[in-house]
């Protein structure tokens, strides 16, 4: 899933603004359409960067859904207790159980020491509420001020 084009000479150029690192990382996800967790599973990261995350999951992630993606960091904070990148965003494109999203919004978080597999699906997620979140923002910029 990587957007390059070939130059003059035949050789791949990257059409990227921001770079791109390699970084395989197991993950669990959560796809919200029309306000309700549709989809949740694992996966792993192919690569990210501050700008989005290319991903590998289990089933094919709908573009255009609001993504949750809990990452499982490879530092751990203090050198003891492990972390996750909790990433929020958008799927930009999706090829079989490839897909590229952005990263809208992020956090860290610690973990417990073996990670976990998929939550169940719930009515009220992190997810979710960022969702609503972007929304209220929307209609803010969106009226006008009296």
């Amino acid at each position: 899933m990587t957007q390059r084009n070939k130059n003059h000479n035949g050789k791949k150029e990257e059409r990227r603004s921001k770079h791109r690192f390699g970084i395989q990382r197991e993950l669990r996800y959560k796809l919200l359409e029309d306000d309700r967790i549709v989809a949740s599973g694992l996966g792993n990261t192919i690569d990210i960067g501050s700008g989005g995350v290319a991903v590998a999951t289990e089933c094919r992630l709908k573009p255009g859904a609001l993504v949750e993606l809990a990452v499982s960091w490879p530092v751990l904070l203090d050198e003891t207790c492990p972390m996750r990148l909790i990433v929020f965003g958008r799927v930009l494109r999706s090829s079989g159980r490839m897909a590229a999203c952005t990263i809208d919004k992020y956090e860290f978080r610690t973990q417990a020491r073996t990670f976990q597999p998929a939550a169940a699906v719930h009515s009220d997620s992190m997810l979710q509420r960022w969702a609503d979140g972007m929304r209220k923002d929307t209609l803010k910029a969106g009226a006008p001020s009296f």
